[in-house]
């Protein structure tokens, strides 16, 4: 990988970490669903507009979208609403690496290797810590990890999303990250008029001339524009250009960006048992990245594919699965 695509790289890195301080202050105004509404209208009005929809498998399309833009984001935006800390929740995001390989085991019929067997444990294990450190010292008790397992679950619909991105098999995976933007909008609305009420929405549009108004539109336009559109196309251009097992490691990257930047921007101070759980998680997470999978049982004629953003055709079977995130 050149110099120039290295700092590419670590540009996406800091866009996405510092995407879940964005995150933070829109839902410090927005209800949750409420905002993930508006963050995927914003999008989705233009993309209808000026971007061609892609050639794709429609079934597997529609698994991506629900995955990856309405699951993940659903149970995220819930999480942080509920109480889940900035930081860690780019963090306990990153289950959807294990997970994406367990279902790839489930549904493409791939194979683990013993070092992605032993990395899935290994996060598994982190998550435990942080799970526990967080009942342990929260006035909650057993109530604190409810956020933490929503995060987990945000993590899972981001792998469902993966395995449907795999399988869609688009001729131009941008476009179908963009078109992406449109299956969410009216389920998040739906759910926002259900649970959040008819005026919730309504009354945080008109204050918008708050403080935190100001900050929660700041944090809608950096989620579209650097979160999304920048950072998955740079992320895109890299897939296109190289292996997914040289640019995916890059991605653990970004919990380290977020509880940085959390700390610094929120004063968010993760006590010393949650950062081991966070160095747990992330090594386990990189040897599961990492590994080459065992030979793989799915029939030839599904191995030649586009990877999750790659805009070439490879053989995906030898090859970690990743995906844009955010």
């Amino acid at each position: 990988m050149s110099t120039r695509d290295r700092m590419l790289g670590l540009t996406v890195v800091v866009l996405w970490g510092l995407n879940f301080i964005a995150i933070r202050f829109g839902l410090d105004h927005f209800p949750p669903f409420f905002f993930a509404a508006l963050r995927f209208a914003v999008m989705a009005v233009p993309v209808i507009l000026f971007v061609p929809f892609p050639q794709v498998r429609k079934r597997w399309f529609l698994l991506y979208a629900v995955g990856f833009g309405f699951a993940q984001f659903a149970f995220l935006f819930l999480a942080m609403d509920t109480g889940m800390p900035t930081g860690l929740a780019s963090l306990v995001l990153q289950s959807s690496a294990p997970f994406t390989v367990l279902l790839g085991v489930l549904f493409l019929r791939e194979r683990m290797s013993p070092l992605q067997i032993g990395g899935i444990g290994v996060a598994v294990a982190g998550m435990v810590v942080i799970g526990a450190d967080r009942m342990t010292h929260s006035a909650l008790g057993v109530g604190a990890i409810v956020p933490v397992l929503l995060t987990v679950a945000a993590g899972l619909g981001w792998a469902f999303g993966n395995i449907g991105s795999r399988l869609a098999r688009p001729d131009n995976a941008l476009r179908m990250t963009l078109w992406m933007s449109v299956v969410p909008p009216l389920p998040f609305l739906a759910m926002s008029l259900a649970l959040e009420g008819p005026t919730a929405g309504v009354e945080s549009l008109t204050t918008l001339g708050s403080a935190d108004g100001l900050l929660a539109i700041g944090g809608l336009v950096y989620v579209v524009l650097l979160g999304t559109i920048a950072g998955s196309g740079l992320w895109t251009h890299l897939l296109a250009r190289y292996e997914a097992s040289r640019v995916a490691p890059l991605s653990l990257l970004v919990p380290i960006v977020g509880i940085t930047a959390s700390w610094l921007i929120l004063r968010e101070a993760p006590s010393m048992v949650e950062l081991a759980g966070a160095a747990i998680v992330i090594t386990g997470c990189a040897a599961g990245v990492l590994a080459r999978p065992s030979t793989s049982a799915t029939p030839s004629n599904s191995g030649a594919e586009h990877d999750a953003d790659g805009g070439e055709r490879r053989d995906v079977r030898d090859e970690p699965m990743v995906a844009s995130a955010r």
